[in-house]
């Protein structure tokens, strides 16, 4: 067998047509991914991995294998050698393995030095070195698979014909067939159709994930083939064709996928495991039994790169989804593409609060508009929700929004999942009778709770008249909200809501320590004295480990809010924008799933929070930008420091935290003290519970415009949107989350961009790289073999 191999690698060699086929493919290859626009050319695509590569490798693949398998026994056939071949003392498997093999192995060296790619796209990384060597690995790993079976396509299909053209035409019939033709009759035939062909195998294979589903499907194919060969071998020996052989491999290869269908091992190669889904993803959807229909309108033709790649990320998550569970059914459609009722559909999708996006594309040098409609509905047991593709940042470029956006897709489509398959059991009381803030200033918020769990409001005040009563009633929620109170806490309030806390219950406080509102400034005089807010609670949060002081945080720096101020008279009156050093931008430090990947929080007038030893865990969940000043209270504030630079040397703090988070056992406030009240069932120790505290009451309020409440985090006047309402809506997932869906968010999932810097400096030199090396190294290499096969010849002689 081995002879053979040689045989047949020596013969190939020997003739300029094996250089031609190999030099095509390369050509191809190096054309398409470098020099010609479109869609696989890799220096326009703009990330650093090979996708482009894996997407056209294997429709060459389908014209390459079949032109070097055709003459392997169709040759022999034409000139009568294969007789002779089949009385030599070896078996008619291993004469059909060492013409496989010989085959296998020219494909083989003709994908080496597609390597160049690989390391061109390391080298254009930014920075460099940023390339998934795991997913490309795996990509590579997937290619020899297909190459395995086609090659054992085009071995089979020599056998049929003993002239090379027909030989080859029928192999590329059939690996076009088992490619792509499968996938095709699924829509006539049913989806069961298209786990027969290639297609789907390779797809998930072409990302950097081993599935040993596919592994066994590429080898069954292989071994069929293989098998048919040797069968058709047997027959020109004049060997008797056993049917009951005939039937028993591919039967037996059958039996081995349905198996392997039930048992299975995924390994997800990427650096960043991002194809493989979270447990909590997975529960959400694994006893869904009656269809979901996701339609997703994040398709066109004419997408910037960034938006083609958020498009490839959302359906190779959505296929995840649907391999896991069939009942999930995913749409690709364009809305807007009909030029005819194009504003009609734009009209339609706002109303329902899908806002389409315009982007800016730059092509040929000239600038462009497209309008892109980045969300998608999921329908279940007639209900529907809305599922955001895109995640905003303020200040973000289109890279920094698809790269957020990624990290995002699977937590965005589990989060819409759940709401749409599990019903609501968690019950939220909104504390009153502190003088929070009114419902009218909290709705946007109350509302987007709403679609996850019950609210309704609870008021402390009956803790006056009843308190056994209150306490037991305030013990069935399972999350208390203050939202901003500004009037004291009673001993026997605190109390209860201690005694709630020791019970296991959780709790997000926001706060202000300090009396400041920025509507209090739009008086004649533009100013108003910031003065400290009494709200007796300082030795409650001190019990727990945290201490909000009545300091107000400035911040000198870009991240920080704008406040809108008229300037000028009369005719020349205008609204302008100017940076509020009271409004700062705040984000964390740390990979929490609260916090991770979320926009700029917009913090008003907020006051500082110290932590203190004990054994609560603590988490600084969001924190101001530096330099950042203090400033005590009474303090005047005044609309002139928005008008006028504050000078630098004010600012000399680090950081302020800004929120906290506390998790552990909690010890009682009123541990070793007189009780105000009697409570049945009294507690000292908590269970395991979680509270969170934010130093400043207007991160829950959102604006009004025309008396309607807007989105919370949304300024009416500089149209920016800020991350408030994400936040809140994470922290309080996060607070009563019990099936880790949160916890999504702490995946880190990483898009990897060329320099486009340096393509623009180096693009001919990459591209000369990758198109000319690949000849000059096959012609190095036909030179070599040829002068060695010349001198061994001549010494023989």
């Amino acid at each position: 067998m081995l002879a053979l191999l040689k045989k047949e690698i020596n013969s190939f060699f020997a003739s300029p047509i094996g250089y031609l086929v190999i030099a095509i493919f390369l050509l191809l290859n190096g054309l398409f991914l470098w020099l010609f626009k479109g869609e696989f050319n890799i220096l326009d695509y703009g990330f650093a991995d090979l996708s482009s590569f894996f997407l056209l490798a294997p429709w060459i693949l389908i014209f390459l294998i079949p032109a070097v398998t055709m003459r392997s026994f169709s040759d022999e056939k034409k000139q009568g050698t294969l007789e002779l071949l089949l009385t030599k003392p070896i078996s008619n498997l291993q004469i059909v393995l060492g013409k496989y093999f010989g085959a296998f192995l020219l494909i083989v060296i003709a994908l080496i030095p597609t390597l160049l790619y690989v390391y061109t796209v390391n080298q254009l990384g930014k920075p460099v070195g940023n390339l998934d060597v795991g997913s490309t690995l795996g990509s590579y790993f997937g290619l020899l698979f297909l190459v395995a079976a086609y090659t054992a396509i085009g071995i089979f299909s020599s056998t049929l014909s003993d002239n090379q053209i027909v030989a080859f035409i029928i192999a590329v019939f059939l690996c076009f067939l088992f490619y792509v033709g499968f996938e095709g009759l699924a829509d006539v035939l049913g989806g069961f159709v298209e786990q027969i062909g290639m297609a789907s195998h390779f797809k998930s294979m072409s990302r950097g994930v081993l599935d040993t589903r596919d592994i066994i499907y590429f080898l069954s194919v292989t071994v069929l083939f293989i098998f048919l060969t040797v069968k058709r071998i047997n027959a020109e020996g004049s060997q008797p064709v056993k049917w009951l052989h005939l039937a028993i491999i591919p039967i037996a290869l059958i039996v081995l996928n349905i198996i392997s269908s039930s048992f299975y091992q995924r390994f997800d190669l990427t650096s960043d495991s991002r194809y493989t889904l979270n447990k909590a993803s997975l529960n959400v959807v694994k006893d869904v039994d009656s269809p979901i229909v996701i339609d997703v309108f994040l398709e066109g033709d004419d997408f910037p790169s960034e938006f083609r790649r958020l498009q490839t990320e959302t359906k190779q998550l959505l296929e995840e989804f649907t391999a896991y569970n069939s009942n999930i059914k995913f749409n690709f459609i364009n809305p807007i593409e009909d030029e005819a009722t194009r504003d009609r559909a734009i009209a339609q999708l706002t109303e329902r609060g899908l806002t389409p996006m315009q982007l800016s594309v730059q092509e040929n040098g000239k600038q462009s508009q497209r309008v892109i409609i980045p969300w998608a509905l999921a329908s279940y047991n007639n209900q529907t929700v809305d599922i955001p593709l895109v995640k905003y940042k303020v200040n973000a470029n289109q890279q920094e929004l698809v790269t957020n956006s990624v990290q995002h897709l699977e937590y965005a489509f589990a989060d819409g999942l759940s709401k749409l398959i599990n019903p609501k059991k968690r019950k939220i009381a909104v504390l009153k009778g502190n003088a929070e803030l009114p419902d009218i200033k909290i709705a946007d918020f109350l509302k987007t709770l709403g679609q996850y769990y019950y609210i309704a409001p609870f008021t402390l005040d009956s803790v006056a008249t009843n308190p056994q009563k209150a306490s037991k009633s305030l013990n069935t929620y399972d999350l208390v909200i203050a939202a901003k109170p500004t009037e004291a806490f009673s001993e026997e309030e605190k109390y209860v809501l201690d005694q709630y806390t020791m019970n296991g219950g959780k709790s997000l406080w926001l706060i202000d320590q300090i009396n400041m509102e920025k509507d209090s400034l739009f008086n004649p005089q533009g100013m108003n004295v910031a003065v400290p807010r009494d709200l007796n609670l300082t030795n409650f949060f001190f019990k727990y480990g945290a201490r909000i002081n009545p300091l107000l945080t400035s911040v000198k720096s870009q991240n920080i809010g704008r406040i809108t101020l008229e300037t000028g008279q009369d005719e020349s009156l205008k609204l302008q924008h100017f940076r509020w050093p009271y409004s700062p931008l705040a984000l964390s430090d740390i990979n929490h799933p609260i916090t991770n990947n979320i926009n700029f929080v917009k913090f008003d007038f907020a006051n500082q929070i110290d932590t203190l030893k004990n054994d609560i865990k603590k988490t600084i969940l969001l924190k101001s930008d530096m330099p950042s000043r203090l400033e005590g209270a009474p303090k005047e504030i005044s609309l002139s420091f928005a008008l006028q630079e504050p000078p630098s040397e004010l600012f000399t703090k680090d950081r302020q935290n800004l929120a906290v988070l506390l998790e552990g056992e909690f010890t009682s406030v009123y541990n070793n003290r007189v009780k105000p009240i009697k409570l049945e069932n009294d507690k000292t120790k908590s269970s395991e519970t979680k509270m969170i505290i934010v130093a400043d009451g207007d991160v829950i309020k959102n604006d009004l415009d025309k008396g309607r409440p807007t989105a919370l985090g949304f300024d009416k006047w500089t149209k920016e949107t800020y991350g408030n309402k994400e936040f809140l809506l994470n922290a309080v997932n996060y607070l009563l989350d019990d099936d880790g869906l949160i916890n999504i968010r702490s995946k880190e999932v990483k898009v990897a961009f060329l320099d486009q810097a340096k393509i623009a400096k180096e693009k001919t030199k990459w591209q000369t790289i990758n198109i000319v090396l690949p000849l000059l190294l096959l012609g190095l290499f036909g030179f070599v073999f040829n002068f060695l096969r010349k001198r061994k010849y001549a010494k023989k002689a």
